[in-house]
Parts: structure tokens; C-alpha cells; sequence
């Protein structure tokens, strides 16, 4: 009867993302309409392509799709569906609902390296590719390496050692950082922006290069999804079962670090998504790993995507930050959390 429902629940959210595609795509200054964009994107689909006539249409509707916006719902849905999953990997490692992608300093140290290929000029291209996604992503490895090595223990990793660890880099970057806006000030506007999330740079480029990180990561996570069950129930249940937890720890840990930076490197901070896609796909699926991984990679996806269109659509022409819509979204959600967590004593 599960596994039943679980199809059912596959099939809708497939086709609500395949809706939010269409949707995404023909929403901008250039308002193309559902049934238009649907047949645009259809036309470039092998084998179906053949079968749709777009003769009808602007040659500039299917420039807009194909050359902006789909560039950038692809990169909404490969953001949303790595910190998503990733969200479910903290929770359940570390048994903490409070837990999210962030947490070991990931996206400070990005930020921190973007900044700095702001205020030093190389943010110009290198074979038509921006070096700031790769100062960030220089960034954001060297802070999760830093908090690696404070936690670790006689080759043991300490997970309460980790958190405070990635709390204090974090904090250490946000600091530097500071001091980058106040001495550069020039460029402060420009960084404030990028911290706050933004798809507005997405090419066919940064959806190849994103692509292998997320679907390769993705997949090793939601190959070990039975194993983070294990790993949820404490260290000392998973090596009664023979399974290595310091080596599973690390393992998932630098998947899922490397997931996060790349989607932090080029979309920039986007708080809350690995928090509230996690907790809110728990109340229909509960706690099974198995189930909660792939259905909140989804679910991601199409919030991200969503949250995306809003972003740039509410007010345009002006674009606001991604990271604004998904902390309007999430604090609320944050604060029931905490209430429903401390009515049950667990703080």
C-alpha cells in the first residue's frame, strides 16, 4: 500500500515540476504564455520535437527560453534538489532538526572567496567562465577542510565538535568579510547582493558544471539512505550492524559539503531550503531516509524554482535576492519549529 502511494506521490511531483518549468519559462518582461512555452520547450525534445509546429511564434520566444531563462530554472532545480537533500543528511546525522546545509561554515567560506575575487579583480572570465564561482568554491572547501580538521579526533570525527567548529569559521569568515565591504567599498553593493542569493549569472555553463556535482552527490547520498537510518539511531547501533560510522561519517559529510559549495559558489547564499523542505516532507512521509531523501530533492526543486520566478517577476524590472523569498518563507516556519521543539522539552 506504501509503495503504491509513494508512485502516486512520485507522479505528482514530477509533473508539478515539469508545470513550474513550463510555467518559469514563460513568465518575465517578455510574458510568453503556458501553452506557447510548452510547445517551444517540446520543439527541442528529440524524437517529440518533430511533431510540434512553432512556425507561428517569434523566432525572440524561443532566444528567451533557451538562451536565459532555461539556463536558470535548470539551476534553481540542480540548487534546490542539492541543499535539500543535503538538509536531510544534517538532520539525520547529526539528530538535530535545527541542522541545515550551513552549518559548517560551507557557504561563509564561499562568500568569503567570491569577495575576495571582487575586490582583487579577477572576476573576469577564464575561457568564457567567470573566476568568481571558482574563488568561491576555493573558498568554500578550505572552510569545510579547516572544520574537518578541528574535529577530527584519532581519526575519529567528534559531531558535536563539528557544529561548534563550523559555527566559529563561519563566524570568522562573516568578520573578514566585513572588513572586505568596509575596505572596499566600491564593490560592498555588489557583495551584499551575491550573499543574498541570486540566479541572475546562470548560463548553459553553470548547469554543465553544476550538473555532475549534484547528480553524482546526490545519488552517493541517496545510495546510503538506508545507512543514514542506521547512523540516525546513534554510532553504537551502526557498529554493532558492522558498518564503519567514522568512514560512513566522512564519507557522507564530504559529499554533502562538496553538493553545498557548488551550489553556494554559483547561486550564492540561499538560506532556509535545507531546513523547512526536509521537516515539511517529513509530515507526509516520516522519518524513513529512503523515502524523505528523494521526495524532498523534488520538492526542492520545485520550491526553489518558484521561489526563483518570484524573485525575479514580483517587482520587475528590478530583481530582489532569491534568499529574501526563502527567509520571508522560512523564518515562520523556523520560529513553529522552535515552539513545537520546546513544547517538547527537547531544548
Amino acid at each position: 500500500m506504501r509503495k503504491r502511494a509513494d508512485v502516486w506521490i512520485y507522479i505528482a511531483l514530477v509533473a508539478s515540476l515539469l508545470a513550474a518549468i513550463i510555467f518559469s519559462a514563460g513568465r518575465g518582461s517578455a510574458d510568453i504564455g503556458f501553452i506557447d512555452s510548452m510547445k517551444i520547450i517540446l520543439s527541442r525534445i528529440p524524437l517529440i520535437g518533430k511533431y510540434v509546429d512553432i512556425r507561428n511564434l517569434p523566432e525572440t520566444y524561443s532566444t528567451i527560453i533557451f538562451s536565459i531563462r532555461l539556463p536558470r530554472i535548470l539551476t534553481s532545480i540542480l540548487c534546490g534538489t542539492g541543499l535539500s537533500i543535503c538538509g536531510v543528511l544534517f538532520q539525520g546525522m547529526f539528530r538535530n532538526p535545527m541542522a541545515d546545509p550551513y552549518i559548517l561554515g560551507i557557504s561563509s567560506g564561499a562568500v568569503l572567496g567570491a569577495a575576495i575575487a571582487f575586490v582583487t579583480g579577477t572576476q573576469a572570465a577564464l575561457f568564457n567562465f567567470s573566476l568568481v564561482p571558482i574563488f568561491a568554491f576555493i573558498g568554500a572547501i578550505i572552510a569545510t577542510a579547516v572544520v574537518y580538521m578541528i574535529a577530527q579526533k584519532k581519526g575519529n570525527l567528534s559531531t558535536n565538535i563539528l557544529i561548534l567548529s563550523g559555527i566559529a569559521i563561519g563566524f570568522l569568515c562573516s568578520s573578514l568579510l566585513s572588513l572586505i565591504i568596509i575596505a572596499s567599498r566600491e564593490q560592498a553593493q555588489r557583495i551584499i547582493f551575491w550573499t543574498m542569493g541570486s540566479m541572475t549569472g546562470s548560463s548553459w555553463n553553470t548547469v554543465l558544471v553544476m550538473l555532475p556535482f549534484i547528480l553524482i552527490g546526490s545519488l552517493v547520498l541517496l545510495f546510503n539512505a538506508g545507512n543514514l537510518n542506521i547512523l540516525s539511531t546513534g554510532d553504537e547501533t551502526a557498529v554493532s550492524l558492522g558498518i564503519n560510522a567514522s568512514a560512513l561519517k566522512k564519507l557522507l559529510l564530504l559529499v554533502a559539503s562538496l553538493v553545498t559549495a557548488i551550489s553556494v559558489c554559483f547561486c550564492g547564499t540561499i538560506g532556509f531550503v535545507g531546513l523547512i523542505i526536509p521537516h515539511a516532507v517529513r509530515f507526509i512521509t516520516g522519518p524513513d531516509h529512503k523515502r524523505l531523501m528523494p521526495i524532498s530533492a523534488l520538492t526542492g526543486a520545485i520550491f526553489l524554482l518558484l521561489c526563483d520566478t518570484a524573485a525575479r517577476t514580483l517587482f520587475a524590472p528590478q530583481e530582489i535576492p532569491i534568499g529574501v523569498i526563502t527567509s520571508l518563507l522560512g523564518v515562520p516556519f523556523f520560529i513553529s519549529l522552535l515552539i513545537r521543539t520546546k513544547r517538547r522539552s527537547i531544548i
